[in-house]
């Protein structure tokens, strides 16, 4: 199986920022009961052969049902689950091979801002210690300009210094989740894995965080996974969009081309259920027959056949390989293969 390059390609790409993180065949499966021995005799497998790259100062948009992975395999990129298989490089650097002690000293450069701002701040800390508590840890100031330094990093986050000595019950829903941005970006990371960020505000307040986050990105270079379920969110954030069904990344590439050239049959379902702000505007809906399939034990073949209305013989048989299509363009979908072949020939 073939994944998008990490080496910069010469001529117009040349330009391109440098490739942060690089993940190779990604796998996480979690064991399901056991025999009379403690073998397991079954896996959900979460996160099933999943290649991806980021950019440093880019976002890379994850979307998908619920239930296809995408937070599993946020989690396991950051090590909050250990990696059953595969590769997540971080600047050359393995980290499902690192030890604990190696590991916490890369831990800062990699942060996550959590889907639920209500339960993942702790109620008895302070917005000042909450902040700056991973601060004193990883040592990022010293001592004396701690203070200082929370004091910036809250202001950076639209914080009034007032707020410092309150706890989360005292903020609303969107004030709690530039807490948790505040206390991500404390650090001073690299890259931040956003796990649905703003599906529990208003859309006002989506709107803000969202600008928050490309405001912060542009200048401190950070780069960002977004996951999240609305699309309209990821096209506006995103640069490159990777979709997920069923732990497999069924296809991935920019965003201009994903959203106008939709090439897999899960994909072209998935954005059809966009509303259009016009009126006049007669949406083409698909409707995606069945449930999906348990990830404890998935179809043979192409995971999407059972619910594929253009399935053929070979989907049911054959697992798709996941190939470029166009330049920057992947698709695992046995309706491309030949063209695929084609365009590498070209």
């Amino acid at each position: 199986m073939n994944q998008p390059n990490a080496e910069p390609v010469l001529s117009a790409a040349a330009e391109e920022p440098a490739v942060l993180l690089q993940v190779n065949h990604l796998k996480k499966y979690f064991p399901v009961g056991g025999n009379l021995f403690g073998r397991n005799r079954q896996y959900v497998r979460a996160v099933d052969d999943v290649s991806l790259q980021v950019r440093e100062g880019r976002t890379v948009g994850i979307v998908g049902e619920s239930g296809c992975g995408k937070t599993t395999m946020g989690r396991t990129i950051l090590r909050l689950h250990s990696v059953t298989a595969g590769e997540v490089l971080f600047g050359g650097v393995d980290l499902g091979k690192l030890k604990s002690r190696e590991l916490r000293r890369i831990r800062p450069q990699i942060q996550m801002i959590f889907q639920d701002p209500y339960s993942s701040l702790s109620p008895r800390m302070t917005v000042g210690e909450i902040i700056g508590e991973a601060v004193r840890q990883h040592k990022i100031v010293p001592p004396a300009q701690y203070k200082e330094y929370v004091f910036g990093v809250m202001e950076k986050c639209g914080l009034q210094p007032q707020y410092f000595e309150r706890y989360p019950h005292e903020f609303s829903g969107g004030q709690r989740q530039r807490i948790c941005i505040a206390r991500a970006l404390a650090l001073k990371p690299k890259l931040v894995i956003c796990d649905e960020p703003v599906s529990a505000l208003d859309v006002s307040i989506q709107a803000q965080i969202i600008n928050l986050l490309k405001s912060l990105q542009e200048k401190n270079k950070i780069a960002y996974i977004f996951i999240s379920h609305d699309l309209s969110v990821v096209e506006h954030i995103s640069d490159e969009v990777g979709v997920m069904y069923l732990g497999s990344m069924v296809e991935y590439g920019s965003t201009e081309d994903i959203f106008r050239s939709p090439l897999h049959p899960y994909t072209e379902a998935l954005f059809s259920a966009v509303p259009v702000p016009d009126p006049d505007y007669k949406m083409n809906r698909i409707i995606l027959e069945g449930d999906i399939p348990s990830p404890a034990n998935p179809p043979s073949g192409c995971k999407f056949h059972t619910r594929c209305k253009k399935c053929m013989d070979v989907c049911k048989e054959k697992v798709p390989e996941y190939r470029e299509y166009t330049p920057g363009h992947w698709v695992a979908c046995h309706l491309y293969a030949d063209k695929a072949e084609d365009g590498a020939r070209d």
